[in-house]
């Protein structure tokens, strides 16, 4: 467990987590004005926390952020995951990092580098691979800031997507 401040704890998501990664997810969807480029059903949530870690950071009870990963064959029938995957192949054992999201109450406040050094620590020496569009600025810069490197890029439905690594 990794305190960002007094009252945000950074751990492993649990079921009970799913709720609230479902709701935060939906309000930053690109249609209310967020940049999630897609929306994983309550099912594949659980099925990706069952394959890898899921991180999330809570205040209180309130799932206020979250780093979801998940294997390169689970998210195989996901367009836009085939996408980047044509785009920069990565090694055999690399995972899909993302989405991360982060609640607009918590930015700022180095949410997302925490998480990401919480799944590193669980994933020591495997590649993690994600794309971010590239009009999304501060996900790009908060991702070059936590040392990772742009390998690719691909256009998907009429959209720029960077493709970074990293190795845990």
């Amino acid at each position: 467990m990794t305190d960002t401040h007094t009252t945000t704890r950074v751990i492993v998501a649990t079921d009970t987590d799913i709720d609230g990664i479902v709701a935060l997810q939906a309000a930053n969807q690109m249609t209310r004005g967020g940049m999630l480029s897609a929306e994983l059903p309550r099912s594949r949530i659980a099925q990706m926390m069952e394959a890898m870690p899921l991180i999330v950071a809570r205040n209180g009870h309130e799932v206020t952020g979250f780093l979801m990963t998940t294997t390169r064959a689970m998210n195989a029938d996901i367009p836009i995951v085939k996408a980047m995957f044509e785009a920069y192949q990565g090694s055999e054992d690399a995972y899909v990092y993302g989405p991360i999201c982060v609640g607009a109450s918590e930015r700022g406040k180095g949410l997302a580098q925490t998480m990401f050094a919480e799944l590193k620590q669980r994933q020591p020496g495997r590649e993690g691979i994600l794309f971010i569009r590239d009009d999304n600025e501060a996900s790009l810069k908060a991702h070059i800031r936590m040392g990772m490197r742009q390998v690719a890029e691909f256009t998907f439905n009429g959209f720029v997507y960077v493709v970074f690594s990293y190795i845990g």
